[in-house]
């Protein structure tokens, strides 16, 4: 406690700076975690938090024996899956990639261009994927006239889905993702490069040696945190980009907590459960990603 007060006092500036942050989880991330209890409870708004009668298990046991449950969890480890294989290394591509140009001009452009989807509404974004994949679309029209497809509206169709929504996610989120593997690579030793040129190595020889090692635990740190969300798709896209022609491809677990909790049945106490399953499996699963990654690696988040 002594030392902490010395702490405090020599840099009571710095705990100033982190108090707005802290202030910021406690009150909209800890304290509401306080009704998860209506989980185990029949929750009725007139009857509040403690006043809602207790029935222990009955909403998970419910959502565990309904028809939905499976395709939920098929739907949801299915995009986070194809997310992994796909989406999760095209940011370090494209870090690799760009590391390699050596006009600076250029690199500027190709980097500007590809951060810009980031920063675009998600709404819009949806809006402009739904257009391309319509009918009439561009992307339609590539389809038809260099693979031969026939024409249709490709999100009217739910085996086209997990491609739409996993292909789009590159495009909005690589080159926004690869600014953290830039950052990295620029922290690699320039002796290093130097060293392998004397010794004949070629640029490729350079990437896979020096470049990927040197960047190898910011790898392995994020691949355990998008382990740690397996169970979690962003329901925001999903909402916006699905119709019930889709259900049985695109409907997730967050897609239906909203519909059940605030959607036209508002089953709080059901959806809560629901979600409570979701993080805890999430939970569990960085758990042992992270136990993995220590055990093979020198790299875990803790």
């Amino acid at each position: 406690m002594r030392s902490w007060l010395i702490d405090y006092r020599k840099h009571k500036y710095l705990y100033l700076m982190i108090f707005p942050v802290l202030l910021y989880y406690i009150l909209f991330h800890y304290v509401p975690m306080y009704g998860a209890i209506i989980a185990f409870k029949d929750y009725r708004i007139a009857e509040g938090f403690r006043g809602s009668p207790w029935v222990g298990f009955k909403h998970f046991q419910s959502f565990f024996e309904s028809y939905y449950f499976w395709r939920l969890l098929k739907n949801t480890l299915l995009l986070n899956v194809y997310q992994l294989l796909f989406s999760f290394p095209a940011p370090i591509i494209f870090a690799l990639l760009i590391n390699e140009l050596a006009g600076r001009l250029f690199k500027r452009i190709v980097q500007t261009i590809t951060y810009l989807p980031h920063f675009i509404s998600l709404i819009v974004i949806c809006g402009m994927i739904t257009q391309f994949v319509s009918r009439e679309g561009f992307i339609t029209d590539l389809l038809v006239n260099f693979f031969g497809m026939g024409r249709t509206a490709l999100l009217a169709h739910p085996e086209y889905f997990r491609s739409v929504y996993v292909l789009s996610d590159i495009w909005q989120s690589v080159g926004w993702g690869s600014i953290i593997y830039l950052a990295a690579i620029t922290g690699i030793n320039p002796e290093l490069y130097e060293a392998s040129r004397i010794d004949g190595a070629n640029r490729w020889r350079q990437t896979l040696n020096i470049t990927l090692p040197g960047i190898a635990p910011i790898i392995i740190i994020l691949f355990i945190l998008k382990i740690g969300h397996m169970l979690d798709v962003g329901f925001e896209k999903i909402i916006l980009l699905y119709n019930p022609n889709t259900y049985i491809t695109a409907d997730v677990i967050n897609t239906f907590v909203y519909r059940k909790g605030l959607g036209a049945t508002f089953e709080f106490s059901y959806a809560t459960a629901v979600g409570l399953f979701q993080s805890a499996m999430n939970f569990l699963l960085l758990i042992i990603a992270n136990k993995i990654s220590r055990k093979l690696s020198e790299n875990s988040l803790w």
